[in-house]
């Protein structure tokens, strides 16, 4: 991955995007790292992620005060930020 992630830009970007609120953004990037960093590899070394079960996970930490809407919308807005920099996509 040449271009590093910025936090801030991110989370700025998505609290432009969603109106959530920052510290809300920073937990559920946070558990949602943790999902991802607990998920599988296939055997070509890749992750795949179910988003209704990522949400779900999300929703299901104690200190997540929210619902699945805004929730949604965080990781919705977060995948659009990795897209437009080249960081992520979707499989087909």
């Amino acid at each position: 991955m040449s271009e590093q992630l910025n936090e801030q830009e991110l989370v700025n970007h998505i609290a432009s995007e969603t109106k959530a609120d920052e510290q809300l953004i920073k937990l559920v990037l946070k558990h949602e790292q943790a999902f991802i960093n607990n998920a599988k590899e296939d055997k070509n070394g890749e992750v795949e992620i179910d988003g209704d079960e990522l949400v779900d996970y999300v929703l299901s930490r104690p200190d997540v005060k929210s619902n699945e809407l805004v929730v949604e919308s965080i990781l919705d807005a977060e995948m659009d930020y990795l897209m437009d920099k080249g960081l992520a996509g979707y499989v087909e």
